[in-house]
């Protein structure tokens, strides 16, 4: 029986199944109170049960799955098979796979556990030096990984746990394939955890396919705005946006931008007509390289642009300090993803601006959302009309 909320954070992680040294380590390093998610997905994991875990960046998911790996591999001893890993998390960035096993390595302290990260874009010769001898948990993005595999230098068949993180970031950036064939190449009884932000169809199937008999988690979103961002709603249908993007970004008040599109191509549309009417700025989405995606956050980070344009999905766990702006070309299709956007202004009791450019065709969505926030968001233009305009007859249901 899953471990109740209530007790589990009065008892902290031991009610969880979480014991000795690593309890121990898990306290030192902060993890004393459990987060909903660790709640519900450390006990069955214990229990060798595979789980399908619905969670949003930072909701403690790290620490919800590495805890029940550790407690497993510590007592296993160090004697490991050349050029294997005992666990394995597949991760869809660098900087994200980085996050992960620094966790692990707060949370395993003094544990003698092993770990490695296996990456794109660092030195090769290395990584492979650091798993020659074997690993407790390797943690590496989906590209390196299929080759090193391809090559010989990593053998999967002994990996008995595996975890996916993120994983529509990986459905979007094209990795599913590759996600597949590492998984196939594990062990036959590995245990599974997969989690994801959103259940597109192709996560769902790929929860089917590599899943058994799993126990379903789901951490209700976010859906309170923090009170310093002023949220706002401009009308204006879709061929007129780019306009009015322009003549927005046109105000030196708009010092640091995030302007978040719905696709990437969408967000490539929009950086190249910004572009056109006079304006730098840089665009990250999961069809961008790992260099590219860096690069642009760098160029927003130390203002040498001032506008990133992004998707839901590549902006996870973007952090600048100083956003003044957060415009949306268009409406997310889930309406917990315009709480995600919006974040990204109005930090550290900041004031911030969020300002939403809705089609006509939008007002479901644009109702969806208000709906979640539990506030009607103002109008502040109508097709660059009048300044304080009724809405749509149509948006009236």
């Amino acid at each position: 029986m899953l471990t109740n909320e209530n007790q589990a954070d009065q008892n902290g992680f031991a009610t969880l199944g979480i014991t000795g040294a690593l309890l121990k380590a898990a306290n030192a390093a902060g993890f004393t109170d459990p987060k909903p998610i660790q709640v519900q997905a450390i006990p069955p994991q214990i229990e060798g049960r595979d789980i399908f875990g619905i969670a949003q960046t930072g909701s403690g998911k790290t620490a919800a799955f590495a805890l029940p790996i550790l407690s497993k591999i510590i007592g296993l001893g160090t004697k490991r098979r050349p050029k294997t890993a005992r666990a394995l998390i597949l991760a869809p960035t660098r900087e994200l796979a980085v996050q992960i096993e620094d966790t692990i390595k707060l949370l395993a302290k003094g544990a003698h556990i092993s770990t490695a990260l296996v990456l794109g874009g660092v030195s090769r010769y290395s990584q492979v030096k650091k798993i020659a001898p074997g690993v407790d948990i390797l943690i590496a993005t989906p590209g390196r990984l299929t080759d090193l595999v391809r090559e010989g230098d990593l053998i999967l068949a002994d990996t008995k746990w595996l975890v996916l993180d993120e994983g529509d970031r990986m459905l979007d950036m094209g990795f599913i394939n590759d996600v597949k064939r590492i998984a196939k190449a594990t062990a036959p009884n590995r245990q599974t955890a997969l989690f994801s932000a959103t259940m597109p169809n192709e996560i769902a199937e790929l929860a089917k396919g590599l899943l058994k008999d799993a126990v379903r988690i789901e951490v209700s979103p976010q859906s309170t705005t923090a009170a310093e961002i002023v949220q706002s709603v401009v009308l204006a249908r879709t061929k007129q946006k780019r306009q009015v993007l322009s003549k927005m970004l046109a105000d030196e008040a708009m010092r640091s931008v995030i302007v978040f599109s719905r696709t990437k191509h969408g967000a490539d549309r929009v950086t190249k007509d910004l572009a056109r009417d006079g304006f730098d700025a840089a665009v990250i989405h999961g069809n961008k390289s790992q260099n590219a995606r860096q690069k642009a956050l760098n160029d927003f980070r130390d203002g040498s642009v001032r506008i990133l344009v992004a998707t839901d999905i590549a902006a996870r766990g973007i952090d600048v300090p100083g956003i003044s702006h957060v415009v949306n070309f268009d409406l997310p299709d889930e309406a917990e993803s315009y709480v995600h956007r919006i974040g990204r202004t109005g930090r550290n009791g900041r004031d911030g601006i969020a300002i939403t450019l809705c089609d006509p065709s939008e007002n479901g969505k644009l109702r969806q959302v208000e709906r979640i926030i539990r506030m009607k968001l103002p109008v502040i233009a109508d097709h660059l009309g009048s300044p304080d305009p009724q809405r749509d007859p149509k948006e009236r249901t």
